[in-house]
């Protein structure tokens, strides 16, 4: 079955960019420690990695985090979501105006622009029809940004969390949770490193 897994990295204080993001600093200042997990060594960090991946049927995330990894310093071959690691699936963006070009056009992109319940729908369809393709259980993964990941928890379309949560703090930047619905969740799986602790939560409602 394919679930809608919310899965991002987010600093000590609640943060998963530091502050002044923008295009040509996706992560704002001091917010490349949030990402130091994915390109460690340790070997349950690099399974943390691989398995998010492979598992990836669609990925959905927000006009903001396209125009960075779409940017001149965005995604290239040795750098971007399963770089590496496993066969590239297919990216729904939800914007309100889709780009006049894309950069990286060996990447499978779906411009959403009637909201992230339908960008949400377009990927699950992307990832059953990758599911029924590979012969197995493929989920749809909300990379973010922030406010795309936030809002999916706030409208209830988010069946899982899993938080990167990195030691440092930020101090200021992209809160992830601001407002909404209180949810309950339920923790699934917690592995730690010297770099992240890794922590996945089914979300109950």
């Amino acid at each position: 079955m394919t679930r809608i897994i919310a899965d991002i990295s987010v600093s000590l204080d609640g943060f998963v960019t530091g502050p002044d993001p923008g295009p040509l600093n996706g992560l704002g200042t001091g917010g490349e420690a949030l990402h130091t997990w994915a390109f460690s060594d340790d070997p349950d960090d690099r399974r943390v990695l691989r398995e998010g991946t492979s598992r990836s049927g669609a990925v959905v995330l927000g006009r903001h985090l396209f125009d960075v990894v779409d940017g001149p310093r965005g995604w290239d071959d040795s750098v971007g979501y399963g770089a590496g690691e496993v066969g590239t699936p297919a990216f729904v963006v939800v914007t309100s105006s889709p780009p006049e070009s894309v950069r990286t056009t060996n990447l499978d992109w779906t411009f959403v622009t009637t909201g992230l319940p339908d960008a949400v729908t377009a990927a699950r369809e992307r990832a059953e029809a990758a599911s029924s393709a590979g012969g197995k259980d493929l989920d749809v993964i909300l990379m973010g940004g922030g406010a795309t990941v936030g809002s999916a928890l706030d409208a209830g379309l988010v069946d899982a969390l899993t938080l990167h949560l990195a030691p440092v703090v930020l101090g200021s930047g992209t809160a992830l949770f601001t407002s909404g619905a209180p949810r309950t969740l339920v923790q699934r799986s917690v592995i730690a490193t010297s770099t992240a602790t890794h922590l996945t939560y089914d979300v109950l409602g």
